[in-house]
């Protein structure tokens, strides 16, 4: 159990080629990872923006409704 043999210290070796091998995977799943918030966060502002929206224009139809 101490030693490693031949199999594992090919698949360590796998393991870590998928890892930093290339051009900088990880660093493309990050800015990809950003990305993606940044969307979602952008998702929820204009989420919040367009039901702030349709609430005033409620307010505004139901202020008119009682004026009549």
């Amino acid at each position: 159990m101490g030693t490693f043999s031949m199999w594992h210290i090919l698949l360590f070796g796998i393991v870590v080629l998928l890892l930093f091998g290339g051009r900088g995977k990880i660093s493309d799943v990050m800015g990809d990872v950003a990305k993606g918030i940044k969307s979602f966060r952008q998702g929820l502002s204009d989420h919040e923006e367009e039901s702030h929206r349709i609430t005033t224009e409620r307010r505004d139809d139901v202020a008119t409704k009682k004026d009549q």
